[in-house]
């Protein structure tokens, strides 16, 4: 009998945050989770237009947040850093993970770690990213990426009957613009599915340069990781995501990507 895929589902939440389920392992990305409207001040503020899905209290108990930078209000806000102090395990940016202290870990980028939650064991590796044009690095702070790889996954307690479970391999962009490091991806892993940030992320005060990668590019770079499903996210909730969505299932419908958009519908858990 051929192996059945793993159970895995995932609910977007709004902007970069996931929440995935993987086996018995419960995992969350980049947690904003502050009810909108809200304005967040800053050298380049923020604006949230449009709440989450799920508000924090709504969670279940958290196994893992993998967050891909703790700077930014639409990445981790005041709701998302409760919950970080309540998740059993954070990887991040060595730099944010001192700054948080707790649980969080710092990875940089090829480093991996295991995470085991019930029968189920996951390896993360962090990813390269650079959140906006080279040069400015000092400004936008460290960000990564996250390779999420699992195996035939089970559930603690019960029997499959000999029937195999397949394995498989997540990727989750981080706010990165497309450069050349991203290409290493597609060389070292099989990446199932891409959970990519889009958006098209620009300022007033930054004029023509982007901080996050336009629908274009995102459709570029799933060509390179070479990934049978590409699930967009970063691409609503905040006025400096002002990128039409509808750009997005353009951009995918090249003759060489048909059939590889995938959008999840905000706070509805969909298998994978």
């Amino acid at each position: 009998m051929s192996p059945r895929p793993a159970a895995v589902t995932a609910t977007h939440l709004g902007t970069a945050t996931v929440l995935l389920r993987i086996g018995d392992l419960t995992l969350l990305t980049d947690p904003a989770l502050d009810p909108a409207p809200a304005d967040y001040p800053g050298a380049r503020p923020l604006h949230r237009n449009a709440g989450p899905a799920l508000t924090a209290a709504e969670l279940p108990p958290v196994d893992l947040v993998l967050l891909s930078h703790d700077q930014h209000f639409d990445n981790l806000d005041l709701a998302g850093r409760e919950v970080l102090g309540r998740a059993a395990r954070v990887l991040t940016t060595p730099e944010a993970a001192e700054r948080l202290g707790g649980r969080a870990e710092g990875l940089v980028p090829w480093e991996s770690r295991k995470v085991t939650a019930g029968a189920t064991t996951v390896t993360v590796t962090a990813t390269p990213a650079r959140h906006g044009p080279e040069g400015t690095e000092h400004v936008t702070g460290p960000v990564t990426g996250f390779v999420v790889e699992y195996e035939g996954v089970g559930y603690e307690g019960v029997e499959h009957e000999g029937v195999g479970y397949e394995g498989g391999t997540l990727y989750v962009s981080g706010d990165t613009v497309r450069h050349v490091a991203l290409t290493e991806i597609g060389d070292r892993f099989r990446i199932d599915t891409a959970f990519l940030h889009l958006g098209d992320a620009h300022f007033p005060s930054t004029g023509d340069r982007a901080f996050s990668m336009s629908a274009a590019e995102g459709a570029a770079l799933a060509r390179t990781l070479g990934a049978r499903t590409v699930i967009p996210l970063h691409y609503d909730s905040w006025d400096h995501l002002a990128e039409d969505p509808a750009r997005i299932t353009e951009a995918f419908a090249a003759p060489d990507l048909a059939g590889r958009l995938r959008w999840l519908r905000p706070g509805v858990a969909e298998e994978l």
